[in-house]
C-alpha cells in the first residue's frame, strides 16, 4: 500500500508451512508463490514455517530442498528460518513447549479428554450413538454447530465436525490439526492461502480456534494443479512436478516462476508473460479461479523459451558458459570474442538452455557429430552432394567473407547451374555443423570463418564420396 511517497506495512500476515519429507513439489511451490505474491501485493508479511512434526519421514535433506528451491525461485520469507523474527521457533520440532501450553488452556476449558493413549478435542454439541455399517459397531457422534468459512475465492462454505478428533497421538505427537491452528494464532496469521485439498480440514480447524476464543484467518482455498491429461491431481511421482528438474535443466526461475503464477490466477486481460513486479501489483483474490489448473509441460517449456530470448547478451554468456564448460564444448581459454559472437548469432534460436551444448559444440570443437537423423533428411531431396561439390570452388574463391557475399556466392551458382539457392543450404549446414539446423545460415558461415567451412566441406564431401 503506498499513499503519496511514504509505504505504509498492512497487518497481513501470511505463511507457507511445507513439511521435510520429500522432494519440493510444484504445488507446493505454487502455494508459496501465492501466498508470498500476497504478501508483497498488500506490503504484508510473508512467513515460512516447517511442519516436521513427523520424525520419521522428515530429513535435512528434504529441509534444504525447500530452502533452496525456494530462494531459486526468488521467494523470500520475511520471518522463518534462517532469518529470524518475533514469532520463533519456525521449526514445529521445536514449539513443544508452545504447543504444551496451548493444550493446557482447552483442558481447563473442559475441551479434551483421553482415551486409546491419545488425546481427543471435544466437540460443542448433543451426543447420539449410530451405527456405522463400515466398522460394524456403534460410534459417538456429536450435533456440532455448523461452521460457516468465509472463503475468498470459495464463497461461503458450510461444514460440520460430526464426532471428537484427536490432537495428540498416543506416542505423545501433536496432529497436524492442533499445531497448524495453534501456530496460526501465535504468529498472528491474518491470511491462510492454501490448496483446495484443504478445505475439508477446515471445519476442524475453525472448531479450534472458536474453542481458543479466537476468530479464524481469512481462508482462501486456490485450485488444485492437475496432471497434463487432466485426470486427478499432480503428485510427485508425476512428470514435471519437481521443481528440482527444472533446476538440473537450466530453467529460468523467472520463467517458472511466472508460469506458476497463471496456474490459477488470471490478470483478465488475457496476458501471461509478465514481469513480477507487474504481477505482484495486480495479483488478489479476485483474480485467482475457481477451477482447478492443468498442468502443461509444452507451455512451461515456451515460458522458458521467451524467457531466454529475452535475456541480454551478457546475461545469457553469463549463463551459457558454465554449462558449455561442463559439456566439454568450451574452455576457459575459450576466446571471449568469439564465445559472444556465437550467443549473438545464436540467440534467436536459443529456446532452452539445457540445448545449448548440442545447438553450438560445432562452433567450438571439430568433433562434432553428424546427427543421423538430419543426414537422412537432407539427402532425401535431389543431389545434395552435387550441389555441395558445385558450391565448393566458388567458396575457395570468395576473399570477402561477408554474409552478404556468401549469400551472393550460392545465388550465382544457383543461377548457373539452374538451381535455387535454397538448394545449397540444407548440405551446406550439414556439412559444416552436423544438424539440419540451427542458427541462420548465412551468420554461422561468416562466425566460423572461411578456413574451417572450407575444411569441413570438404572433409564431408571426402567421407560421402
Amino acid at each position: 500500500m503506498v499513499k503519496g511517497s511514504i509505504l505504509i506495512m498492512s497487518n497481513v500476515r501470511v505463511r507457507f508451512a511445507p513439511s521435510p519429507t520429500g522432494f519440493f513439489h510444484i504445488g507446493s511451490a505454487r502455494t508459496a508463490l501465492f501466498n508470498w505474491l500476497y504478501a508483497r501485493h498488500t506490503n504484508g508479511t510473508f512467513i515460512l514455517r516447517i511442519e516436521d512434526t513427523d520424525k520419521e519421514r522428515n530429513s535435512d535433506e528434504f529441509l534444504q530442498v525447500i530452502y533452496n528451491s525456494l530462494r531459486w525461485l526468488g521467494l523470500d520469507w520475511d520471518e522463518g528460518p534462517q532469518v529470524g523474527g518475533d514469532y520463533g521457533p519456525y521449526l514445529q520440532s521445536q514449539r513443544n513447549d508452545i504447543y504444551q501450553k496451548y493444550l493446557k488452556i482447552l483442558a481447563d476449558k473442559g475441551r479434551t479428554y483421553e482415551k486409546d493413549g491419545a488425546i481427543w478435542f471435544k466437540l460443542e454439541g448433543e451426543r447420539y450413538t449410530e451405527y456405522d455399517e463400515f466398522a460394524k459397531k456403534d460410534i459417538e457422534k456429536v450435533r456440532a454447530k455448523p461452521q460457516l468459512i468465509h472463503d475468498m475465492i470459495r464463497g461461503d462454505v458450510e461444514r460440520a465436525e460430526d464426532r471428537d478428533f484427536v490432537i495428540y497421538r498416543a506416542n505423545g505427537e501433536p496432529v497436524f490439526h492442533f499445531v497448524n491452528v495453534v501456530d496460526d494464532i501465535a504468529m498472528k496469521i491474518t491470511h491462510v492461502i492454501r490448496g483446495e485439498d484443504h478445505l475439508s480440514n477446515t471445519s476442524k480447524h475453525c472448531e479450534l480456534f472458536r474453542a481458543f476464543g479466537v476468530e479464524p484467518p481469512v481462508f482462501a482455498h486456490i485450485p488444485l494443479i492437475l496432471k497434463q491429461e487432466g485426470s486427478g491431481k499432480m503428485s510427485k511421482r508425476d512428470r514435471g512436478a519437481l521443481i528440482e528438474e527444472y533446476q538440473k535443466d537450466h530453467y529460468l526461475p523467472a520463467a517458472v516462476r511466472n508460469y506458476l503464477c497463471m496456474l490459477g490466477w488470471s490478470p483478465k486481460d488475457d496476458r501471461e508473460i509478465m514481469d513480477i513486479g507487474e504481477i505482484i501489483e495486480l495479483f488478489d483474490f479476485p483474480g485467482i479461479q475457481q477451477k482447478n489448473a492443468r498442468f502443461d509441460e509444452k507451455k512451461m517449456a515456451f515460458f522458458n523459451s521467451e524467457y531466454v530470448k529475452a535475456l541480454p547478451l551478457e546475461t545469457l554468456a553469463w549463463l551459457a558458459r558454465p554449462i558449455l564448460t561442463e559439456a566439454g564444448s568450451i574452455t576457459e581459454n575459450t576466446d571471449e570474442d568469439y564465445f559472444q559472437e556465437v550467443l549473438m548469432v545464436a540467440k534467436p534460436k536459443i529456446s532452452s538452455l539445457k540445448d545449448l551444448p548440442a545447438l553450438l559444440c560445432y562452433f567450438f570443437n571439430e568433433n562434432y557429430a553428424t546427427v543421423e537423423d538430419a543426414k537422412n533428411r537432407v539427402f532425401k531431396k535431389g543431389d545434395p552432394i552435387a550441389r555441395l561439390t558445385e558450391a565448393l570452388p566458388a567458396l575457395e574463391r570468395l576473399n570477402d567473407w561477408t554474409e552478404d557475399s556468401i549469400h551472393a556466392v550460392y545465388d550465382a551458382v544457383a543461377s548457373e547451374k539452374g538451381q535455387k539457392n535454397t538448394d545449397y543450404f540444407p548440405v551446406t549446414r550439414l556439412a559444416v555443423s552436423g544438424l539440419a539446423g540451427g542458427p541462420d545460415l548465412m551468420p554461422t558461415l561468416r562466425v566460423l570463418g572461411k578456413e574451417k567451412v572450407i575444411a569441413r566441406i570438404r572433409n564431408f564431401l571426402e567421407k560421402n564420396k
